[in-house]
């Protein structure tokens, strides 16, 4: 089945669920613009959650889902909460949502756990979720190891569910790398950030607009919490301090409130500026259909261009 016709979508897109940024405002507008909208519950109380939940319900009528950290104290509230309210789609990170698979699925929730290594995408199939999104460490905000290209096949090749490719995804033509690697369907966050529609502040627009290739930096690497973001004050100092053996619980206090701090502030220098590898590629400002649109054209133009290849005809 088509990821399309799964979750009821026209483009086969995910957004991420970021955390401060996915509100319930910016996923409807995400839902209303052809792909999938999710509410980023990371850092809300379910008080909150249930709120952006209304408001998502309020301003769309197409499916939109939940973004879940299962680290999160409030989890278990959390989960109840989507089940009520019987969000279509519910995406989780930062563990395993097993027990809570069998109500989501009595709720008729479709369920699409991110995943970093084949182990746990496989124990998810085995526990009946209905797809995975394998998320590369090009990839902004909390990472893996694996790279997506080296990520996806080994995914697709274990499961015989549904594999949305997640990291460093920006253009058609990486589009098409993600399909030709077994996905079925991608999920993009970084050049979400630079849509009309999305809620952070210009400043922080500003900073990923102006990024190049070498421009992020993975935070909390050696204390085993990797974090990718664009490198700035904040971060050359956290590496620092990360390299001299600073506490981990030091390294915390010194981050706290800092992806806030970035995304209704516009703090560019000690606030945390989540973006993927693919930064570089998120140099103008456009509503959102339209980067949906130009992911799927470009996506099917180098596909035309690399038929042509190979038929012997000319690829320029």
């Amino acid at each position: 089945m088509r990821i399309q016709t799964l979750l009821g979508i026209e483009f086969p897109i995910i957004q991420g669920g970021m955390a401060n940024v996915a509100t319930g405002s910016f996923a409807a507008a995400v839902s209303n613009a052809g792909a999938l909208g999710l509410i980023g519950a990371g850092g809300m109380t379910a008080q909150m959650l249930k709120k952006e939940i209304e408001i998502c319900k309020s301003l769309t009528k197409k499916p939109f889902g939940v973004n879940l950290m299962l680290m999160n104290q409030q989890v278990d509230v959390m989960a109840q909460l989507v089940a009520n309210e019987r969000v279509p789609v519910v995406t989780t990170g930062a563990g395993n949502p097993a027990s809570y698979i069998e109500m989501w699925k009595n709720a008729g929730i479709k369920i699409f756990p991110v995943v970093s290594a084949v182990a746990l995408a496989k124990r998810l199939e085995a526990q009946g979720v209905d797809g995975v999104i394998a998320e590369g460490c090009e990839a902004g905000g909390h990472i893996g190891e694996a790279t997506t290209m080296a990520l996806i096949p080994q995914i697709t090749r274990a499961l015989n569910i549904p594999v949305i490719a997640a990291g460093g995804i920006a253009v058609g033509e990486q589009m098409l790398a993600a399909f030709a690697l077994g996905a079925c369907g991608v999920q993009v966050g970084t050049c979400l950030l630079v849509s009309k529609e999305c809620p952070i502040h210009e400043n922080y627009k500003a900073a990923v607009l102006r990024a190049n290739d070498r421009d992020t930096v993975v935070t909390g690497r050696i204390a085993g919490t990797p974090v990718r973001i664009l490198k700035n004050k904040m971060a050359r100092e956290y590496v620092r301090l990360e390299k001299l053996g600073t506490d981990k619980m030091e390294l915390e206090k010194f981050t706290l409130g800092s992806l806030r701090r970035a995304v209704l502030d516009g703090d560019t220098e000690t606030g945390s500026l989540m973006a993927g590898q693919c930064a570089g590629l998120c140099n103008e400002i456009r509503p959102l259909r339209e980067i949906f649109e130009a992911l799927m054209r470009g996506c099917e133009h180098t596909l035309s261009r690399l038929n042509e290849a190979t038929e012997g005809k000319s690829c320029s």
